[in-house]
């Protein structure tokens, strides 16, 4: 349970975002950069309680500016990077919660941060337990994680998601070809702390990966 929201993803920039305001781009920016710098740079030790800080700025943003989808996809985010520090059963409240604001963002623009919904919901499908605990299943995270990558096809978060997909699913030749490819995508401007932490994901992946194929 714990670890299945550590993966999750940062999506790529869109022009949709060019829709805000320079105020709340900015502040857009600063969740992003948060996220990253707890997901990647913090102990695990001092994640909970930095995502539940984090969580508060987040949900400020959606009650502020409930019209924007890029606020709802991050307060999901971070939301749901919040269960996965606190980890166990008692986190499945956040998990529902977080699900609930993804599904908010698809409903205002679904190809906000290209797709990044799509992303983010598709990952909790693939990491939450099932019935009767919790709401995943494989085959909605399948469905969601096509529709992040048909919008788009390059980017480092959308790839390391399906390929991970594969994986679990045992689809071994199909992730590692996923996975080399979002390990070629190109670099975000200003993502730097997110894009290397994504990487090391990526690689750590490939190597069981690789092991599975022999």
């Amino acid at each position: 349970m714990k670890k299945f929201a550590a993966y999750l993803l940062l999506g790529a920039l869109s022009q949709s975002v060019w829709a805000l305001d320079a105020a709340d781009q900015q502040r857009l920016n600063g969740i992003q950069q948060s996220w990253a710098h707890i997901q990647y740079e913090l102990p695990e030790e001092q994640r909970t309680a930095a995502f539940e800080k984090l969580a508060t700025q987040a949900a400020a943003f959606t009650q502020e500016r409930q019209s924007v989808a890029e606020a709802w996809i991050w307060s999901g985010i971070v939301t749901s990077s919040w269960a996965g520090a606190q980890g166990g059963l008692g986190a499945l409240g956040k998990v529902k919660d977080a699900k609930q604001y993804l599904e908010k963002a698809l409903t205002l623009d679904p190809k906000a941060l290209q797709g990044s919904a799509y992303t983010s919901l598709g990952a909790l499908y693939d990491r939450v337990p099932g019935w009767p605990i919790g709401f995943g299943d494989s085959d909605k995270a399948e469905q969601l994680l096509k529709v992040a990558l048909q919008m788009n096809p390059n980017g480092i978060d959308s790839l390391y998601f399906w390929g991970d997909h594969l994986y679990r699913q045992k689809r071994y030749a199909e992730a590692r070809a996923a996975l080399q490819k979002a390990l070629s995508a190109a670099p975000r401007p200003g993502r730097e702390t997110a894009d290397a932490g994504r990487r090391k994901e990526i690689e750590t992946l490939l190597v069981d990966v690789n092991k599975k194929l022999g």
